[in-house]
């Protein structure tokens, strides 16, 4: 994409976002899947799922801890995000692996050159209307019998989160439904493989959104 007409206004207000919190993003979510143990288990099954080395991409990667979890688990797996400052962190954080700059609409791989993807939580800023684009680009992107787990957050109300650690910027953080994304993902060619929900999380302290989140799976036919 270009810095012209094709480069969405929402893919610029992103990226920008993301550029400007990097460090405190990083910080504050060293270890995002420290205390979630479905969240490892579900990595784990998509892990068996594609075979151990499988070339796998992590879509919109931040800082690259999700990256290196797949690494860990045996993939050959590498990070793609929009913001090169969240792309300078998970080069410090995971200097073994490899990251690429790219939009998740346009991105810069083969066709059919990957066995899995995962888009962890970086479909959220995709409008509604994109969303057939971003499937359709997934679905380019996998090989015949290729994986593709997302997780979102549900509901059906955006948060918007503005001033993030007294930073400048705001963004919204869009919520969904599972059956309107197992939907879209079938209308994109998709067949599904399983679908969960971890429910609202009581022990969560004051202040935070209790809000259930979404895990889907679904595979490319062979």
């Amino acid at each position: 994409m270009t810095e012209t007409e094709d480069f969405p206004d929402f893919l610029t207000t992103t990226r920008a976002f993301y550029d400007t919190v990097a460090e405190d993003y990083a910080e504050h979510f060293a270890n995002p899947l420290a205390d979630k143990p479905l969240e490892r288990a579900l990595l784990a099954a998509f892990a068996e799922l594609v075979g151990p080395g499988a070339a796998v991409a992590d879509l919109g990667c931040g800082p690259g801890a999700v990256t290196g979890h797949l690494a860990a688990l045996g993939l050959d797996a590498f990070g793609v995000d929009l913001s090169p400052a969240m792309l300078a962190v998970a080069r410090r954080e995971h200097p073994g692996l490899r990251f690429e700059q790219g939009s998740m609409l346009d991105l810069p791989l083969p066709d059919g050159g990957l066995a899995g993807a995962v888009s962890w939580y970086s479909s959220i800023h995709t409008p509604d209307e994109r969303l057939p684009d971003l499937f359709a680009e997934l679905y380019r992107v996998l090989a015949p019998g290729g994986r593709l787990l997302l997780a979102f957050q549900v509901g059906a109300e955006p948060l918007r989160l503005e001033r993030p650690w007294g930073h400048p910027v705001t963004l919204d953080f869009r919520r969904r439904h599972p059956e309107e994304m197992a939907r879209l993902l079938t209308d994109a060619g998709f067949t599904p493989a399983f679908r969960t929900v971890r429910e609202p999380d009581d022990t969560l302290g004051e202040g935070v959104a209790r809000v259930a989140q979404a895990f889907l799976g679904v595979a490319k036919p062979a």
